[in-house]
C-alpha cells in the first residue's frame, strides 16, 4: 500500500507542474510560440536539405542532359581541320599588323594631300600603301578560305558573313583607292582618294572590332 502511495505521489508530482503550466494563460502563448519555433526549424531543415541537393544535381551533372531535359537547343558541334587554325592564326597576325600601317599611310597622305610633302615622305607613302595591300593579300586568301571550310557551321555563321562580305567591300575599296592615286605629276583626283581610303579603311576597322566584340 505505502508502495502504491509513493508511486502515485511520484507520477503526480511529474504530470501535475506541466498540467498547470499548459492551463495558465501566461504560459500557454510560450509554448505555442516554442512549438511553432520548432516547427519552423525542421522546416528550415528539410528546406536546406532540399536545395543542397538540387545544387549538387545541377553543379555536377551533365549540361547536355540538362538542356535535354529543360527543352533547350543544343550546340552543335563541328570539328575544324588544323590547317583551318593555322590560316586563322595568320589571318588574326595580319589584321593586328595592318592597323598601325593604317594610321602611318593617313599621317603620310595627309602630308601629301597638302602639298608640301617631300620626295621621301611620297615614297614612304608608297611602300606602306604596298605593305597594307600584301597584308590585306593575305588576309583575302585565309579569310575566305576558312569561310568556306565553316560554311556547314551553325555557330557563329551570321557573324562569320558578315565580317567576310565587309571585308571584300574593303578589298574593293582599297583597289579603286590604288587606281585613282595621282602620279608623280600630281595628276588626278586626290578628294577621291583620299575618300576612297577613308572609307576602305573604315569599313575594314569596323569589320575588325566587330569580329573582337562579337566573339
Amino acid at each position: 500500500m505505502r508502495a502504491v502511495i509513493v508511486s502515485f505521489v511520484i507520477i503526480l508530482t511529474a504530470v501535475a507542474p506541466r498540467a498547470a503550466l499548459a492551463q495558465s494563460p501566461e504560459v500557454e502563448p510560450a509554448i505555442t510560440e516554442l512549438s511553432a519555433r520548432a516547427e519552423d526549424g525542421e522546416l528550415r531543415t528539410s528546406l536546406n536539405a532540399r536545395s543542397a541537393r538540387l545544387f549538387e544535381t545541377v553543379a555536377f551533372a551533365d549540361p547536355v542532359l540538362l538542356s535535354q531535359q529543360a527543352g533547350t537547343p543544343r550546340t552543335v558541334a563541328f570539328e575544324y581541320s588544323e590547317a583551318y587554325a593555322v590560316r586563322r592564326k595568320i589571318h588574326v597576325y595580319a589584321s593586328l599588323a595592318t592597323a598601325p600601317l593604317f594610321v602611318t599611310q593617313y599621317i603620310l597622305g595627309d602630308k601629301l594631300y597638302d602639298g608640301d610633302a617631300s620626295d621621301s615622305v611620297r615614297s614612304a607613302h608608297s611602300a606602306v600603301a604596298a605593305g597594307i595591300g600584301v597584308l590585306f593579300g593575305v588576309n583575302t586568301v585565309t579569310g575566305v578560305w576558312n569561310l568556306v571550310e565553316a560554311r556547314k557551321d551553325p555557330n557563329g555563321r551570321k557573324r562569320r558573313w558578315i565580317h567576310g562580305l565587309s571585308m571584300l567591300g574593303a578589298d574593293v575599296g582599297f583597289l579603286a583607292t590604288s587606281m585613282t592615286a595621282p602620279d608623280d605629276d600630281e595628276e588626278g583626283d586626290k578628294s577621291l582618294h583620299r575618300n576612297l581610303a577613308i572609307t576602305s579603311v573604315s569599313v575594314a576597322t569596323a569589320s575588325y572590332l566587330y569580329m573582337l566584340f562579337t566573339r
